[in-house]
């Protein structure tokens, strides 16, 4: 009972302080942090059965982490797997290089300095995770690309801390075969994992797509089991998650079950903020202040910084590497892990933990701000970026001066099909997409192309606006949308532009903004349904027709693809 009346009490004060964060305007993940230390020793004192709480917070993580893994299917690893490998671990490397030297300047030993260091790598994947999906940019190709550096910073973490454990508990010889064995057992899971979700998986789907319990029920267990048995077999828990979600992706009802358990994790997952807040140790906060602010400014600014000169280099533009680099702007659960276990060994002292902490709760709290307000901060600050842009990226590629008479935006999504509408038309056009791999397909594929931003007013201006007869945009982000719109308008009231909406407020603004049409794939595919339907009524053949024409489509499309 005693339980029960802790998280009725935990949630009660985790509503009011939403309620308050709500009235001034602030991110709720603060207030839920808040909540929590209010609710811990130096406050109110509430909490006492952390245990049970940890294991509802562990819950929400796998719910979590199994959802981020449905949106994961092969094609998007495979779409972003390169830049977010390189430029995952070339952020951890720089992070720990530069930190460990700012450590041993502010005075602390080269044993707690690494340990501080590494722990200022590792960003928090449930809060970016939490913030990327309130903004609705997991599916944009910076919020891709960052789920993509959080999968390497918690692969790394967990071998590291897995690494300490061993090195505090047995000699060299057996830190290296426990690694082999580790990894061994991670390729076997894998493996099997693979063959379960392409080969028996799918002979299932229909018989439990039948009934929304069984549905429930199963993605539950499949998630939450992995997740155990991964656990068990000395490997990470959220690993395990991810990767329970990823076999789904494939599956015709991938949708459904992140539907259906998003309520689910959001009550969890305010449970595992509460904690965190609760959890957080803040003894001593006058001698550490100083170097915790130093630290955090770091993590705040030096971070983002180190993420978005990566991002240049491999051929990115700034506002993608800004919006990926303000991801990594915090330090994340894994480090309070890290540091808590450097103390129990013995290699950190309480100061270092403390420092830890405190750096953890200026950081949580600056990069939810960064993350949730970054398109003005982008705005701020784009000038200052344009000096970190390599020319390669400000270069027109894979196209001259040449004047075109239709502009598409946007390669990506349905971009094909409209190069196949522009060449029909015998009429010159041009793709524009900042996106690298785009940009790869294109050159690969012959169409003439050029490497740019929507948002860039310069760009904009060498593309001859103008003369242009038509622009299409398949661009999700209305910011970017209405900026083109606009800038389009200003020089050519003639042409005819295409924009896409995804709701009946963005279309209204866009046409307020000039567009001469808006695509709402909802409105248009129910229109084309409807048409359908009055052709050919309860003629089953004619929807048959239908249904094979479509089914070539994407079996072309996937082929292309691949």
């Amino acid at each position: 009972m005693e339980i029960f009346v802790e998280v009725g009490l935990l949630l009660v004060l985790a509503t009011f302080s939403a309620i308050l964060m709500r009235v001034l305007k602030q991110p709720l993940i603060v207030g839920y942090i808040l909540a929590g230390i209010a609710a811990g020793p130096y406050f109110l004192n509430i909490l006492h059965s952390t245990e049970h709480i940890e294991l509802f917070s562990k819950l929400g993580i796998t719910i979590l982490l199994f959802i981020v893994g449905l949106n994961l299917s092969p094609k998007v690893i495979k779409e972003v797997g390169k830049v977010s490998l390189v430029g995952g671990i070339g952020q951890i490397i720089f992070t720990t290089m530069i930190g460990f030297s700012i450590a041993v300047f502010l005075g602390i030993d080269k044993l707690a300095a690494m340990y501080l260091a590494i722990a200022l790598t590792f960003s928090s994947t449930i809060i970016v995770l939490k913030l990327l999906s309130d903004r609705g940019d997991l599916n944009k190709l910076y919020g891709k690309i960052a789920v993509g550096f959080l999968i390497v910073q918690d692969i790394v973490a967990t071998l590291i801390l897995l690494f300490v454990s061993a090195f505090a508990e047995s000699t060299g010889a057996d830190v290296v075969s426990m690694a082999g064995i580790i990894f061994a057992k991670g390729v076997f899971l894998l493996a099997a994992l693979y063959v379960i979700s392409i080969y028996i998986i799918p002979r299932f789907s229909k018989f439990l797509a039948s009934s929304q319990e069984i549905l429930f029920l199963f993605s539950i267990s499949w998630g939450v089991a992995l997740a155990g048995l991964f656990y068990a077999l000395g490997l990470s828990m959220e690993i395990g998650a991810l990767v329970a979600g990823v076999a789904l992706s494939l599956t015709p009802f991938s949708y459904e079950i992140e539907a259906r358990l998003k309520p689910l994790r959001d009550f969890f997952i305010v449970l595992f903020f509460l904690l965190l807040g609760s959890q957080l140790v803040l003894d001593n906060v006058s001698a550490i202040f100083i170097p915790s602010l130093i630290l955090s400014l770091f993590v705040l600014i030096g971070n983002p910084f180190i993420v978005i000169v990566l991002m240049s280099v491999m051929g990115h533009k700034n506002k993608t590497g800004f919006m990926t680099g303000l991801t990594v702007a915090q330090i994340s659960e894994f480090s309070l892990i890290l540091a808590a276990l450097g103390f129990r060994v013995g290699h950190v002292s309480q100061e270092v933990l403390s420092i830890v902490t405190l750096v953890g709760l200026i950081t949580i709290a600056g990069s939810t701000y960064f993350i949730l307000y970054a398109d003005n901060l982008y705005r701020k600050v784009e000038k200052l970026l344009k000096f970190l842009e390599l020319e390669k990226n400000t270069a027109s590629l894979g196209a001259d001066s040449e004047k075109y008479d239709m502009l598409l935006f946007g390669y990506d999504r349905v971009g094909r099909d409209y190069v196949s509408a522009f060449e029909k038309l015998a009429k010159p056009y041009m793709v524009i997409d900042f996106n690298p791999e785009s940009i790869t397909r294109l050159r690969s594929e012959k169409i003439p192309y050029k490497f740019g931003d929507a948002e860039d007013a310069e760009f904009l201006q060498e593309l001859h606006l103008g003369d242009v007869k038509m622009v299409v945009s398949t661009l999700p982000d209305l910011r970017s949308n209405i900026l083109l719109t606009k800038s389009i308008r200003l020089v050519n009231q003639k042409a005819v532009v295409i924009a896409l909406s995804h709701n009946l407020e963005q279309a209204e603004e866009l046409y307020a903004a000039g567009a001469t049409y808006v695509v709402m794939p909802h409105y248009i595919g129910a229109t084309y349904t409807i048409d359908m339907i009055l052709k050919n009524e309860l003629d089953l053949q004619g929807f048959e027709k239908e249904r094979k024409k479509h089914m070539l489509y994407i079996k072309q499309e996937k082929a292309i693809n691949l």
